[in-house]
C-alpha cells in the first residue's frame, strides 16, 4: 500500500494549441494579408497565457 498521490498530466499545451489555431484562423478571415495570420496567432497565444496564469490560477489546489 503506497501513500502517494498520482501526478496528473499537465494539459496546458492544449489551450496553447487551440489559441494558436484560433488566432491564426481569425487572422486569415481578416483578409488583410499574411502578416495578420501571424499577428492573430501571437495574440491567441498571449490570450491563452493570460487565461492560464491569471484566470485559472490555483485550479489544482485543495481547500
Amino acid at each position: 500500500m503506497s501513500n502517494h498521490e498520482e501526478e496528473k498530466d499537465n494539459l496546458d499545451f492544449v489551450f496553447y494549441i487551440v489559441a494558436l489555431v484560433s488566432g491564426m484562423f481569425v487572422g486569415l478571415i481578416l483578409d488583410k494579408g499574411f502578416t495578420w495570420i501571424f499577428v492573430g496567432g501571437v495574440l491567441g497565444l498571449l490570450t491563452a497565457a493570460f487565461f492560464l496564469n491569471v484566470l485559472v490560477r490555483g485550479r489544482g489546489e485543495k481547500i
